[in-house]
């Protein structure tokens, strides 16, 4: 496999960024100090409508919780991810499984096996990259889809 350059990954973000209006986010918080709260925080204030996987919260930033991709009760496209590493080549699975069709790990968060998954399922794919940082490079507000 080919490896990825920084201006591959600057393409693929773009593109995620441009064509998903809907982020579910793996691990989302209610606790306003962690990045799992205020980056789905963020993108939501910037037009992004956030669905919140978490399996002991009912609700975060005023969105109904799931406790597992499985439970979305919509199609997914745009599934990010704060949890561990360790924890991401089953949370890739998972994506493949519910229809995701992006995969993308938060800052500090990279795992051989999830990009390896992601990849072979043909889903977009990015790690160790910030929601944040990367909508404020590209100074974008969430693409206006029709539902």
């Amino acid at each position: 496999m080919a490896q990825t350059t920084d201006a591959d990954t600057d393409a693929i973000v773009e593109r995620i960024l441009q064509s998903y209006d809907v982020i579910t986010v793996v691990g989302a918080s209610n606790a306003t100090e962690k990045p799992a709260h205020y980056v789905p925080d963020h993108m939501q204030q910037h037009g992004w409508r956030i669905i919140p996987v978490n399996p002991t919260a009912d609700q975060v930033l005023g969105e109904k919780a799931y406790p597992a991709l499985a439970d979305v009760p919509e199609p997914i496209g745009l599934v990010d991810v704060f949890r561990p590493s360790a924890a991401t080549p089953d949370i890739a699975r998972q994506a493949v499984a519910a229809g995701a069709t992006a995969l993308w790990l938060q800052l500090h968060i990279a795992s051989a096996e999830a990009r390896q998954i992601a990849e072979q399922a043909g889903l977009l794919y990015v790690e160790n990259r910030c929601l944040i940082v990367e909508q404020r490079r590209l100074r974008l507000n969430a693409p206006r889809l029709s539902r």
